[in-house]
């Protein structure tokens, strides 16, 4: 009889919304536990390996601590470590791997190179970031937004910038967990359905005035307006989002108590003006912070399941 195939998360949609129910119980569960310095190793002798083809800072330090503040271990393999920088192919690479190793993230560029790793592996794959999705981020976020508001259904959501990864994350999220996103981009920057993998526009809308999608929300978020991969479009693309920075008139939209988030790295003064991200509705730091909680509480359940404790 042969075994039951691995869950993956290579996109956010992947989770359905009672299991985020249960990953952000066991996010707050763990991240409590380790603030109170209670040891909790549920993966003791399991191993990670993490695949990086793209630069990371928050994406490795959150993985390589959490693993192995849950008894495990982790490997770093640059693409230049492995055989893939020879022409090896991705679905041999996955083979060999998964049997070796008891969960993959990787973080690579298009989304089709995770997809093939995951469909050769034995064992579940993680989506550090792609060009298309950045589900671990998303996840982080919606906790850190329920750690201080509590449930976002219903709530509004206002991406301002570059319609990317993350903002393609955002949107698959609303669809799950029935909120709203309000989407201001730039001329020629707007969504595109089929690639954020959604079908519908039920849960967003989009605004050609960033000021108009700030008003009312609950949440203000942006990323910078130039990710990996398209930093020969820079200085074009300063010119053309030199509207959508958010600063404090454009949080003056939003509610009151609206919280302001950004995934990092910042560029204070384009993106984000620095008495937002510095100020007192911002949730940044512990937005990252969340990512080593919210990936435990992940990896946790791709190994293990659902656990009682």
């Amino acid at each position: 009889m042969s075994a039951a195939p691995p869950s993956h998360f290579l996109q956010f949609k992947d989770l359905s919304r009672d299991e985020l129910g249960y990953l952000f119980e066991r996010t707050r569960w763990i991240k409590d536990r380790f603030k109170r310095y209670e040891l909790y190793q549920p993966l003791r002798d399991r191993t990670l390996a993490m695949v990086f083809e793209k630069a990371s800072t928050r994406t490795r330090v959150s993985f390589e601590v959490g693993m192995s503040q849950l008894g495990g271990s982790a490997i770093n393999l640059n693409r230049g470590d492995t055989q893939l920088s020879r022409g090896e192919p991705i679905e041999d690479v996955a083979r060999v791997i998964s049997r070796m190793v008891d969960v993959v993230m990787i973080r690579t560029f298009e989304q089709t190179i995770i997809e093939r790793f995951a469909e050769h592996s034995r064992v579940p794959v993680i989506n550090g970031l792609t060009n298309e999705y950045h589900p671990c981020q998303i996840l982080a976020d919606l906790y850190t937004y329920v750690e201080h508001r509590g449930r976002i259904k219903g709530k509004t959501v206002a991406w301002i910038g570059d319609s990317n990864n993350v903002c393609n994350t955002w949107l698959q999220a609303a669809t799950i967990l029935d909120f709203n996103v309000h989407v201001s981009t730039p001329p020629g920057y707007e969504v595109e359905q089929e690639r954020a993998g959604i079908y519908n526009s039920d849960h967003y809308e989009s605004f050609a005035d960033p000021m108009e999608a700030c008003r009312g929300a609950d949440l203000v978020t942006t990323d910078v307006w130039t990710s990996m991969g398209f930093e020969a479009e820079n200085e074009e693309r300063k010119r053309a989002f030199a509207d959508w920075l958010v600063d404090a008139p454009m949080m003056e939209q939003a509610k009151p108590d609206a919280l302001f988030m950004h995934c990092l790295p910042a560029h204070r003064g384009e993106e984000v003006a620095a008495d937002v991200i510095d100020g007192p509705q911002s949730v940044v730091w512990d937005e990252a912070e969340n990512r080593l909680h919210a990936q435990k509480a992940l990896l946790e359940y791709l190994v293990c399941g659902r656990v009682d404790s």
